[in-house]
């Protein structure tokens, strides 16, 4: 497998896309009661976020079936390095509380089309 940066050189010098974002997987590590709890505090982070253009999507997952709520939830930063991504993760309230604990990847985004709005989030 290629080097993580020579294989984003090269979806740039084939043309595609090639803007990078960095996909959270969060899951519940504390009760529900706990979680709840800490979700208002949560929910205006991501807010605040959102606002500064660190956060393109957020929302929750459901389970392999598609009828039942997991409890789990994905974001989508735009950040300049994988350490200001886990960064961003590592002080949402959800995470920095124990509600929840992440998973977190970088994500090369080389097809598809960018609505207007989200173009900013992809300029780093």
């Amino acid at each position: 497998m290629p080097k993580w940066n020579d294989y984003v050189q090269e979806a740039r010098d084939r043309g595609s896309l090639a803007a990078e974002l960095f996909m959270a997987i969060s899951t519940p590590a504390a009760p529900p009661e706990m979680v709840k709890e800490i979700l208002p505090r949560h929910l205006a982070y991501q807010l605040e976020l959102q606002n500064a253009h660190k956060l393109a999507f957020a929302g929750p997952l459901s389970d392999d079936s598609g009828e039942n709520m997991l409890g789990a939830g994905m974001m989508i930063y735009s950040a300049a390095t994988l350490e200001e991504a886990r960064a961003l993760a590592d002080a949402d309230p959800m995470h920095a509380e124990g509600g929840r604990s992440y998973t977190i990847r970088r994500w090369l985004v080389n097809e598809g089309h960018i609505p207007t709005a989200l173009r900013p989030l992809l300029e780093n």
